[in-house]
């Protein structure tokens, strides 16, 4: 398929699924320390998950690297307990709010002024951070157009006969980045419309018949197609 067919199919699905859900508000959190925190808690687990440790830290009055930080890895647990995989996390967390500290004096606002790829890097270069995270960072915390994959996406885009020749996370986010214009806004929208249509419609087992996407063709699911 060339670029302009792939082009002009990601409009489709994209104004197909905006018409269907409306806009998704997402990054759901009051600030952008919070949506980093939320990046980090939901690997592996449901958001309203994550919205409960969220919410202990909230209580708690820790949800800030400096809060994160006074508390041992014990502590930090036991508030984070919802979110399954808790020890892991809060590794993950602490080790965040102590590079933010040495590296930005805890300034999100100095990390975003990176440029994309440099902010990307040093992301990556966090324990616990990998490319699906340090992706939803930018774009939700950094408002910086980075495309996030997660297994919604690869889902509905091999269903879709998108499927790129290199199944890696950086050759479906190619898919989304090489055909779409670089905003962040868009990106944002994009990637939460195809996650509310892979919890609603296209799920592991599809629900074809009421699919907003019905008519356009799925060749991994010949026999629901017109």
């Amino acid at each position: 398929m060339g670029n302009q067919k792939i082009s002009d199919k990601l409009q489709q699905v994209y104004d197909r699924l905006f018409k269907e859900y409306g806009p998704q508000h997402w990054w759901p959190a009051s600030e952008p320390f919070e949506v980093v925190a939320g990046a980090i808690l939901t690997q592996s687990t449901a958001w309203t998950n994550v919205e409960k440790a969220l919410s202990n830290l909230k209580a708690a009055g820790k949800l800030t690297p400096a809060g994160l930080r006074s508390l041992s890895y014990k502590e930090l647990a036991e508030l984070i307990y919802p979110c399954g995989y808790y020890h892991v996390k809060a590794r993950r967390l602490k080790a965040f709010a102590e590079w933010l500290s040495e590296k930005y004096r805890d300034d999100l606002d100095r990390l975003f002024e990176n440029d994309f790829e440099s902010l990307r890097k040093q992301l990556l270069g966090v324990y616990g951070i990998g490319e699906e995270t340090a992706d939803s960072i930018i774009l939700y915390a950094g408002n910086k157009p980075a495309f996030v994959i997660d297994a919604y996406t690869r889902r509905i885009v091999d269903r879709l006969g998108l499927t790129p020749q290199e199944k890696s996370y950086t050759g479906y986010q190619k898919i989304f980045t090489s055909n779409l214009p670089a905003d962040a806004r868009l990106f944002n929208e994009y990637h939460a419309l195809l996650v509310r249509h892979g919890k609603e419609s296209c799920r592991k087992r599809p629900v074809c018949q009421s699919c907003c996407l019905r008519g356009l063709p799925c060749p991994s699911l010949p026999d629901v197609n017109p």
